[in-house]
């Protein structure tokens, strides 16, 4: 496996070393012994798919509030997404910054995505899935979003146009107070 730092304090991209021969490859995705030497989390509670149908589907921004914040390792099953997250951690020097990256099934990589971040994506190609391992148990009282748009992050996302929830289509401005 392969740890690349990413640009915002804490997130990473987990590339796997595919061993390969005539029928196909195999490869470690997840080992706690690497995880515990790169100082990430190994700790995984949960784990969710999300199935989309469709090219252009937008879902984010979306974090847990303390005490319930989560880790998430993300990885693409089928398709593309143009993946992005955003630092909401007050204290850390990339506050507020983000960074997108493009994760598909044919490159198997994951995204570490610490706790105290928002986490979002667009679907690039039809029939996109994405699975998702959390260091905590979904906790509904505890989830908050804010709208994809917001121009304070200034995110290009590739697709204009995005298909929304109506959850998302209404998600507020960033607001600090949404942290607590």
């Amino acid at each position: 496996m392969i740890f690349t730092p990413l640009p915002l304090d804490g997130a990473w991209l987990i590339e796997a070393e595919p061993i390969q021969d005539e029928r196909g490859f195999f490869a470690r995705v997840i080992c706690r012994k690497e995880f515990v030497f790169h100082g990430l989390n190994p700790d995984l509670q949960q784990a969710s798919m999300s199935h989309n149908k469709v090219r252009g589907i937008l879902r984010g921004m979306h974090w847990q509030a303390a005490p319930h914040g989560e880790i998430k390792l993300v990885r693409v099953t089928s398709g593309a997404i143009h993946d992005v997250i955003v630092d909401l951690r007050a204290t850390s020097r990339t506050y507020l910054q983000h960074y997108a990256v493009v994760l598909t099934a044919e490159k198997p990589a994951l995204l570490y995505i610490p706790d105290g971040f928002a986490h979002g994506f667009q679907t690039l190609l039809d029939r996109s899935e994405v699975y998702y391992h959390m260091s905590e148990v979904f906790h509904a009282p505890s989830a908050r979003s804010f709208l994809w748009s917001d121009a304070r992050f200034g995110i290009q996302w590739p697709l204009s146009n995005p298909i929304l929830s109506p959850k998302d289509k209404t998600a507020p401005l960033f607001d600090p107070q949404l942290l607590a």
